[in-house]
């Protein structure tokens, strides 16, 4: 690379640098304190940058918190895959994803477990707005996902497989807000437990 190219590489990298610090410190305050609750400042001091540096990497406080969004979609989706691999078959594959939000709840948080992120981040976002929208995607996923391998498990009967989804989703929900209620995940580890007992009902 010439000279040139190096010069140029080096403020392109310091940005990229910047903005996953902005994130990670974003991530970290949303999650403990709110997203309503955080300000600017708040997370670039954290993140040890200058305000500059915010405005360069996302244009407003908005698309910073529809990065957090899909980061935490995308944190999710890596846990869920790293369980998926040692799933045998469907029932696997269901109760993977029953683990990979165990394993969410079991990250290490600034002030304990609050439940889901992008729950807790949509439940401060109003009505229409984009950011909601990012969440609802996220859920639906994860349903999909339920569906995918209960239809392995459901052969010919796709209807059954996703009401079934559909009766795992509320489990799942239900019990990650009340882990978040209780800042622990021992209602999940019952979650799994029940699904397990309905999947070897199938």
């Amino acid at each position: 690379m010439s000279d040139t190219g190096t010069a140029a590489a080096l403020p392109s990298r310091r940005r990229g640098a910047a903005r996953e610090r902005l994130l990670a410190a974003a991530a970290r305050r949303f999650y403990a304190d709110g997203v309503a609750a955080t300000g600017i400042d708040t997370i670039t001091a954290e993140a040890g940058v200058a305000k500059m540096s915010l405005y360069n990497n996302f244009s407003s406080k908005a698309d910073l918190v529809m990065a957090y969004l899909d980061a935490r979609h995308e944190e999710w989706l890596g846990l869920y895959r790293r369980r998926l691999e040692e799933a045998a078959d469907g029932r696997g594959g269901v109760l993977a994803v029953f683990d990979a939000y165990a394993d969410h709840a079991g990250l290490a948080y600034d002030h304990g477990f609050r439940g889901c992120g992008l729950l807790n981040a949509a439940a401060e976002l109003p009505a229409g707005d984009e950011g909601r929208a990012v969440v609802r995607r996220h859920k639906e996923e994860v349903e999909s996902l339920l569906v995918g391998h209960l239809e392995e498990l459901l052969p010919g009967r796709p209807e059954e497989a996703r009401g079934m989804a559909e009766h795992l989703s509320f489990l799942l929900e239900g019990a990650m807000a009340r882990a978040g209620l209780e800042g622990a995940g021992t209602r999940l580890e019952h979650a799994r437990a029940m699904a397990a007992n309905l999947l070897d009902r199938l």
